[in-house]
């Protein structure tokens, strides 16, 4: 139970990085950031795929195509869709939806795992997810003044998106945890480092595509403009750097804490 909380929490305090990362560099578009997030990510699992070549060899084709399920809806979709739905909403609306993923991951957990894990009774979580709840309310408040201030017509498109994103990091936590207490035997080190792998195949498509965004895209259009120097952007250095400590940190790093957590605790309390 500690060993579990205590790997939940070092996931959590690295996927803060994700956060950052665009402070640091604002003038590059989410999707550029996106894609260089899981580039640095599948390159970087490269070389550590030689740690772990036994059990990457074990592993059968089924099990590579939960990898690659998992990383397209938990990586791509779900940064996509928050990207998209930042851009056409605004963070503040954005803010408060994600917010909400530890109560919706835990409430949906605790509805579809009853059976492996046990019903825990809504009374005891109760305490937990109204505290839970409380802190979201007090962190978002500049949010929902900036909501009041806006007209509500103008939000439903991102909100739209913004659930979309939502659903995608509820699926993959719960079916994450699915397949790694399906498979008790297998290294948590191992799976994070396959879902690095199929990765990168996926990034290089990203890339790809945005390349023939930049050169088909009309005139006028902000999403990535004619001009922007692909793929490393204005500050290669900067950009390749932090890339480089999100891909290590929050993605590979922050994925095997959350897949040790997801081993030993039950996916409600892990949410």
């Amino acid at each position: 139970m500690w060993t579990g909380t205590a790997f939940a929490l070092a996931a959590g305090l690295m996927w803060g990085l994700v956060f950052v990362a665009p402070l640091m560099l604002p003038q590059y578009p989410p999707a550029l950031l996106a894609v260089g997030r899981y580039l640095a990510f599948g390159l970087i699992c490269l070389p550590l795929a030689a740690l772990d070549w036994r059990e990457l060899h074990a592993l059968r084709a089924a099990d590579w195509w939960a990898a690659v399920r998992l990383s397209a809806i938990g990586n791509f979709v779900y940064y996509l869709c928050l990207a998209a739905a930042i851009q056409r909403a605004g963070t503040p609306l954005v803010s408060v939806i994600i917010g909400t993923l530890p109560v919706v991951i835990a409430l949906v957990s605790n509805r579809l795992n009853a059976s492996r894990d046990g019903h825990w009774p809504w009374g005891r979580l109760a305490p937990s997810l109204a505290v839970i709840a409380l802190g979201i309310a007090c962190v978002n408040q500049s949010e929902f003044a900036a909501l009041e201030a806006g007209q509500a017509g103008a939000y439903l498109q991102g909100a739209a998106i913004a659930l979309v994103a939502l659903a995608a990091w509820t699926w993959y936590p719960i079916r994450n945890a699915d397949w790694l207490r399906a498979h008790p035997d297998r290294s948590p080190r191992a799976w994070a480092t396959a879902q690095g792998l199929v990765s990168l195949p996926m990034a290089v498509l990203g890339l790809l595509a945005l390349v023939a965004l930049q050169a088909l895209q009309p005139p006028g259009m902000s999403t990535l403009p004619s001009d922007f120097p692909l793929p490393l952007g204005p500050e290669p250095l900067a950009f390749a750097g932090l890339m480089l400590v999100v891909g290590l940190l929050a993605s590979w790093a922050g994925t095997l804490c959350w897949n040790e957590a997801s081993q030993r605790l039950p996916t409600t309390l892990v949410g």
